[in-house]
């Protein structure tokens, strides 16, 4: 700033200090503003967000009291079925809609609520049954098939100028599974249906469970296949390397009816390698208690047992490092009897079976108590020869 201009300002009696002091003042008014403005402009944001939000949530809710409200009728009017045979509310749950798994008609049953079901296959896939280890697959139709390929697809080396001829074709073999119906009885007295205190969903899921798991574990091991699943063990078997497709392969004990008197642990050594290395991974032994008992006091040339306990509360037991399916109603040991399996079950036995189950009330065949006749459709058959092997027992 000039000297002259200096002098001006000291004329007019405005003061440089008094100047920036007003210029500051100004700027601070300015700014107050501002943030006034940015205040006032996040908090509109603020409550938009909270707007949305909640109408994000009264647009959910209905949903939740929806789905809430789809459950509850159906059970309630299962309820009332059990104890009185009052079919109305299933009925009216067809005619209005409200819920996929109401009636059919009273010939064929009524389906059972979700919670029943699921306790019922909660049971079937903990018991001591082939289920624990097979392919098991959910099906809407009267049968399964099952592709699966027997033979080995054709290969060859090629070079850049070679022509490369033509490679063999894969055999495919295809297997029907048909789909049987499995019943159970229960039976309970009118008296105790009445009593409100007594949970009926329960009781009806632990009978119908108990009976289902018997009747499929025998089935799945020898069932011959008439109207009902058909067994690994009704397969004709032969010495293992020499079988067909349709044909197990089996080891031989090298005694009837026992172990070799020499080295009897290796009858399941041979066993362990009878079967392809394509399945070995996942196999399992299997075999009853009875069976079992006589295994794990089985020793090797150095002493120490074969068979080992689980080292957790629910693993199995392991042979020879593999784990160990008692099944009971795997055969006891005894001349030429398949006491023993070996095999990938997951590839070698397949269960299908339709994931509805249907409960038909009887209060007059059996006065006076009342009969549930429970229905659900099942099969099984062997999905995969080559990954099954029995031990026999057998002179070799």
């Amino acid at each position: 700033m000039g000297k002259t201009e200096t002098k001006a300002r000291a004329g007019e009696g405005v003061s440089p200090v008094a100047e920036v002091k007003s210029a500051v003042t100004g700027f601070m008014s300015d700014f107050s503003i501002f943030k006034d403005d940015i205040h006032a402009r996040l908090q509109k944001q603020e409550e938009q967000l909270t707007m949305l939000d909640r109408k994000s949530q009264t647009y959910t809710r209905p949903a939740l009291a929806a789905e809430a409200e789809f459950e509850a009728p159906h059970q309630k009017a299962f309820n009332a079925y059990l104890r009185s045979g009052d079919d109305d509310g299933l009925r009216g749950l067809e005619i209005e809609g409200k819920s996929m798994s109401s009636a059919v008609n009273s010939d064929g049953g009524y389906l059972v609520d979700t919670q029943t079901a699921d306790q019922v296959k909660s049971v079937l896939n903990t018991t001591a049954s082939i289920r624990a280890v097979a392919n098991v697959v959910n099906v809407e139709a009267a049968s399964y098939d099952v592709l699966i390929d027997s033979g080995e697809a054709g290969a060859g080396w090629a070079d850049e100028t070679s022509a490369t001829g033509e490679t063999g074709t894969p055999s495919i073999e295809r297997i029907t599974i048909p789909l049987h119906e499995l019943s159970a009885l229960p039976k309970a007295s009118q008296r105790l249906l009445d009593d409100s205190a007594f949970d009926i969903e329960s009781w009806l899921a632990g009978r119908i469970a108990d009976k289902f798991a018997r009747a499929e574990a025998a089935a799945f091991v020898s069932g011959d296949g008439v109207d009902k699943p058909t067994g690994f063990l009704t397969y004709n078997s032969v010495d293992a390397g020499t079988e067909t497709w349709g044909e197990l392969g089996h080891v031989r004990s090298g005694a009837d009816g026992d172990f070799a008197a020499a080295n009897p642990a290796d009858a399941l050594v041979d066993l362990v390698y009878a079967l392809g290395a394509q399945y070995r991974a996942n196999a399992n032994f299997v075999m009853n208690s009875k069976t079992a008992g006589a295994v794990r006091k089985l020793k090797d040339a150095d002493g120490r047992f074969l068979w080992s306990d689980g080292l957790a509360a629910g693993e199995p037991a392991r042979l020879l490092g593999y784990p160990v399916l008692i099944a009971e109603d795997m055969p006891d040991i005894d001349v030429w009897s398949p006491a023993i399996a070996f095999g990938d079950f997951g590839a070698g036995y397949t269960i299908a079976e339709r994931p509805d189950l249907r409960v038909l009330r009887d209060p007059f065949s059996a006065k006076p108590h009342v009969l549930f006749y429970a229905t659900k459709r099942i099969g099984g058959d062997v999905s995969d020869f080559a990954a099954i092997k029995l031990l026999k027992f057998a002179a070799a």
